[in-house]
């Protein structure tokens, strides 16, 4: 399997419309995103977000924070932990909360998946948006499974 790690922020007229924008600045507003839980399949292998067809239904792990209320910090983190056998995905967002304690946080619940499920950790690959509010602000952060 083939995956992706993306992240976008924008700002729009309305919570909708900042979403959507900060999805365009993603890579993926132009597809149809399924959301997916957690668990990263065996072997799958890390690439460049490549051009996606419009339409397309495409599974993600989708993390995102919208406000309206200027000044405020939103941040949207996506944290996988690999092993040899699978690895296991955390979506985490938070507004005005310190982003890096954001970060770290979507690390220690990757790190909780793994150690519950016994396995040893090869690697944890983190992507992370944060933006400062001017309007109406999005942020998100995904990975997404191409196939």
């Amino acid at each position: 399997m083939k995956v992706a790690i993306t992240s976008g922020k924008a700002e729009g007229p309305s919570k909708l419309n900042a979403f959507d924008n900060a999805l365009l600045d993603a890579g993926i507003g132009d597809v149809n995103l399924i959301k997916v839980s957690s668990i990263l399949p065996a072997g799958s292998q890390f690439v460049e977000l490549p051009e996606l067809k419009a339409g397309d239904m495409i599974n993600c792990v989708l993390a995102h924070a919208t406000s309206n209320k200027k000044g405020d910090v939103i941040t949207a983190v996506i944290a996988v932990a690999t092993s040899d056998d699978f690895g296991c995905v955390v979506e985490h967002s938070a507004v005005n909360k310190d982003p890096e304690e954001v970060r770290k946080h979507a690390v220690f619940m990757a790190e909780q998946m793994m150690e519950i499920r016994k396995m040893n950790i090869n690697d944890i690959i983190v992507e992370e948006k944060s933006h400062v509010v001017e309007n109406e602000g999005s942020v998100i952060a995904s990975i997404v499974y191409l196939g």
